[in-house]
C-alpha cells in the first residue's frame, strides 16, 4: 500500500525535473547595447542574443580593417596611399565592393554621385586638409579636371588605375553605410536575429525590439530645429531594411525672398551650388545603397532626384525641400508612406 501511494509523486518529481532541464536549455535572449566612436562619428548597436558574443572586440576589428582600407583621415590607409600616387597598392575586398557600388550609383545618377570629388571637398574645407582662404576660379577649374569616377578602374590585381595621377578618391559618402552592412552580416552569421545598428545616423534593422515586443521605431529630424535642439520631423517602422539620411539643413540659409537653401558641391561644375533639397532619407535593401543614393539625391536636387527615383527598384525616399513659396515641404514615396507612423 505504501509503495503504491508514492508512485504518482515520483512521476510528478521526474516530470518537474525534466521541465526544469528543458527550461534551462531554452536560454532567454538578453538585450545588449554597445556604444562608442568609430569612423569619425558615434555608433550604437542593440541586439538580442542568448549566448555570449565578443561583439565589442569584433566591432573594433571591423572598424580597424575598414579604416585601414578607406579612411582618408588615416595617413597610412590604402586610400591615402593611392591618393598620394602609390599605384602598387592592392586593395582589399571592402575597397573593391565600395568601388563597384560607387561606380553603379555614379552611372545611375549621371555622375552626380562621384567619390572623385575629393579634391573639391578638401578645397572647400570639408575634408581632412586645410582649405584656402579663397578658392580662385583657375584653381577651381584645375580641380574640376580631376573629377570623374569614369577616370578610374581596377586592374586584374585589384590595383586602382587613374587616368590622372592627382585624382583624389573619397568614399566617406558611402563608407558608413557599407560598414553597417558589414556589421549586419557579422551579426547574421552569429545567429543574431533581432538587432538595430546605427552609425552616424545611418541605420539597419532586423527582426524586432524584443524588449518592447514591437517593431524597431526610428526617427527623422525636423529641419526647422535650432542648433542644439532635437525635435523630430516624423517617425517610422524600420523592418528588415536600411535607412540613410543625407542633408545639411541645420546649416541652411535664407535668401532675400525668404526661400531656404543649402550649398552642395556639383561634381560637374565643381561649384558649391544652392539646392532647395534640404534633406533626403532613403530606404533600401542595404545601407551601402541607401547611403550612396542619399548623397546622390542631395547633389541632384529635388526635381532631378524625382526623375532618377523612377528608374530605381526597391528604393523609397522621404525628401524635405524648400519650395518657391518660402515653405518647407515634404515628398514621400508610396513605400516610405507605408512605413510612417503617427507620433
Amino acid at each position: 500500500m505504501a509503495g503504491r501511494k508514492f508512485k504518482p509523486m515520483k512521476k510528478l518529481l521526474i516530470f518537474s525535473l525534466i521541465c526544469l532541464v528543458f527550461t534551462a536549455c531554452q536560454k532567454v535572449e538578453q538585450a545588449k547595447l554597445l556604444t562608442g566612436r568609430a569612423l569619425g562619428t558615434t555608433y550604437q548597436v542593440k541586439y538580442f542574443a542568448s549566448q555570449d558574443l565578443k561583439v565589442k572586440e569584433d566591432l573594433d576589428s571591423i572598424f580597424e580593417v575598414i579604416n585601414t582600407s578607406m579612411s582618408t583621415y588615416q595617413t597610412d590607409s590604402d586610400i591615402s596611399k593611392i591618393n598620394r600616387g602609390d599605384s602598387t597598392v592592392q586593395v582589399d575586398e571592402h575597397f573593391q565592393q565600395v568601388f563597384k557600388i560607387s561606380k553603379q550609383i555614379y552611372e545611375e545618377s549621371d555622375g552626380y554621385f562621384d567619390p572623385t570629388v575629393g579634391n573639391l571637398v578638401n578645397a572647400y574645407g570639408f575634408g581632412p586638409e586645410v582649405a584656402p582662404v579663397k578658392l580662385k576660379d583657375e584653381v577651381l577649374d584645375s580641380l574640376t579636371m580631376l573629377v570623374g569616377f569614369d577616370k578610374l578602374r581596377l586592374d586584374n590585381k585589384n590595383r586602382v588605375i587613374k587616368d590622372k595621377p592627382k585624382i583624389y578618391i573619397d568614399f566617406n559618402a558611402i563608407a558608413k553605410g557599407y560598414t553597417i552592412d558589414v556589421i549586419a552580416d557579422y551579426l547574421d552569421k552569429s545567429s543574431v536575429e533581432n538587432y538595430l545598428i546605427e552609425l552616424g545616423g545611418e541605420l539597419v534593422a532586423k527582426g524586432k525590439n524584443i524588449e518592447k515586443n514591437s517593431d524597431w521605431i526610428v526617427a527623422i529630424d525636423d529641419p526647422g530645429q535650432e542648433q542644439g535642439e532635437r525635435t523630430l520631423q516624423t517617425i517610422l517602422v524600420l523592418k528588415d531594411k536600411a535607412m540613410a539620411t543625407s542633408g545639411n539643413y541645420r546649416k541652411f540659409r535664407v535668401d532675400s525672398t525668404g526661400k531656404r537653401f543649402v550649398h552642395t558641391i556639383n561634381p560637374k561644375s565643381g561649384k558649391a551650388e544652392t539646392s532647395s533639397l534640404l534633406s533626403t532619407s532613403v530606404l533600401a535593401k542595404n545601407c551601402t545603397l541607401a547611403d550612396g543614393y542619399a548623397t546622390a539625391f542631395m547633389a541632384l536636387g529635388y526635381e532631378k532626384s524625382r526623375k532618377m527615383l523612377e528608374q530605381l527598384d526597391g528604393v523609397e525616399v522621404y525628401f524635405i525641400y524648400s519650395s518657391g513659396d518660402k515653405e518647407v515641404k515634404v515628398f514621400a514615396s508610396e513605400g516610405f508612406k507605408e512605413a510612417l507612423r503617427d507620433q
